[in-house]
Order: C-alpha cells, then sequence, then structure tokens
C-alpha cells in the first residue's frame, strides 16, 4: 500500500475533496466541508490521521501497538495515526472508511441528504 492508493481510496468516496489548507506538505480529505482525513505527503514511515470512535480508537491503539498511535496533532481522544505500511490494507480502508462514516454521521440533515443525491 502506498500514499497514492489511499488518496484515491479517499476521493472515490462520495462528496470527497482534497486540498492543502494547512501547509504544502500535508493533504486533507474533507466531506462536505468536514475533514475525516489528514495524509502528510512527507513524513516517514506514510501515515495517516483518521478520526475514529474514542473506545474504538483506545482498543486500536492497544492491538496495533505501534502502528496506530495517537493522532499527530490532533485530538488524541478522537483521532489515531495509522501507519499505512504496517497496518494490512483491509484494515486501512475500513479505518477510511470509518472516519467518513463518523463525520457524515455528525452532518447537519440538509447536508446528508444532499451527499445522498450526489453521483
Amino acid at each position: 500500500m502506498n500514499i497514492e492508493s489511499v488518496r484515491e481510496y479517499c476521493l472515490a468516496k462520495k462528496g470527497t475533496t482534497e486540498a492543502f489548507p494547512f501547509d504544502s506538505e500535508t493533504l486533507v480529505f474533507k466531506v462536505m466541508e468536514k475533514i475525516y482525513a489528514l495524509l502528510p505527503l512527507e513524513r516517514q514511515p506514510a501515515q495517516i490521521n483518521l478520526k475514529c470512535d474514542p473506545v474504538r480508537a483506545a482498543e486500536l491503539r492497544e492491538t496495533h501497538d505501534g502502528s496506530i498511535l495517537p493522532g499527530y496533532h490532533m485530538n488524541k481522544r478522537h483521532w489515531n495515526t495509522v501507519l499505512i505500511e504496517q497496518v494490512p490494507p483491509q484494515q486501512v480502508w475500513e479505518l477510511i472508511d470509518h472516519s467518513y462514516d463518523l463525520v457524515v454521521a455528525k452532518l447537519p440533515k440538509t447536508a446528508r441528504e444532499e451527499l445522498k443525491g450526489l453521483y
């Protein structure tokens, strides 16, 4: 797995946009203007910050010692940093889906309805 495959996966999600709002090295993915993933392009090993349910975030950190960490420069209760080359690809996809779904669930009803109408 590499950064480009993660980027393509995120962009395939309904309503996703990408931008560099913070600097020229951190690619940010948003759904309906809400961030669900941050992909630092220059950090090694390759990693992605993803939103996560707090209980699940703690469990993931315990079971993936060293490859899923508290979110770098994020609220450590709600965000994880996932070392994408050290976690099985299927789990990375599932964690991206989880982050996206958490953000969509918090959108106002009108935004969720608009999102359903896309594509």
